[in-house]
């Protein structure tokens, strides 16, 4: 559909400058070890997994993800890849350099569990590289349905189901809010960190959110 199409070349126009803001403001270095948290094990488009599509060091990466990875293993041979359950992460404090998390925090529950999720992204890097959709893009980005995400949350369930689109009702995503960003971090303890705008047009489709001191 050409809706689908113009969809996508948005979004991957989207995740290519989100990669390009990464690179610019956190400056990674040769030696620096990246820890990718939520890679995706299948992919639909080019967008998927875009650091490791462009990032030039692949053997620095390392992938966290409740997937099994089988397919990702074979695209990409050089990256290593663990599964965990989706709570604690399997890793000491500071383990990573920078930590680079895309699109992922909307997905992984309420506001609880998103709290643990950036403590835990915080505990196991340096630095980190988070980004997540607006609540208030006028386009829901999954669905790719107008304004039905303003709704309250249980009218927007039953639609989705209603419509055929139930994969993306329940639990699947919490949308996120400037305010909320700001109110989540405050609760996380985690006083370093910015917040950027990426817009399309006069509209904010998505935030980049830099944890710890910008490489100058």
């Amino acid at each position: 559909m050409m809706s689908d199409y113009i969809a996508n070349r948005i979004s991957k126009f989207n995740r290519v400058r989100k990669f390009n803001f990464f690179m610019n403001e956190l400056k990674p270095r040769t030696t620096d070890r990246i820890l990718d948290v939520g890679a995706t094990d299948i992919e639909y488009t080019y967008n998927d997994n875009i650091l490791e599509k462009l990032y030039k060091l692949p053997v620095n990466i390392t992938v966290l993800g409740v997937e099994s990875y089988n397919e990702f293993r074979e695209h990409y041979p050089e990256i290593k890849c663990v599964t965990y359950d989706g709570t604690i992460f399997p890793f000491k404090n500071k383990s990573f350099d920078i930590c680079w998390c895309n699109a992922v925090l909307e997905h992984v529950g309420n506001f609880e569990k998103q709290l643990s999720f950036i403590k835990e992204i915080e505990r196991s890097s340096q630095k980190a590289f988070i980004t997540t959709p607006n609540r208030f893009f006028p386009i829901e980005v999954h669905t790719k349905i107008p304004l039905l995400h303003y709704l309250p949350r249980k009218v927007f369930n039953k639609i989705l189901q209603f419509i055929g689109r139930d994969w993306a009702a329940g639990n699947y995503m919490f949308l996120l809010s400037l305010k909320d960003l700001i109110y989540l971090f405050e609760k996380a303890g985690i006083k370093k960190y910015k917040i950027y705008k990426n817009k399309i047009l006069f509209f904010t489709m998505t935030y980049s959110i830099v944890i710890g001191e910008p490489v100058k």
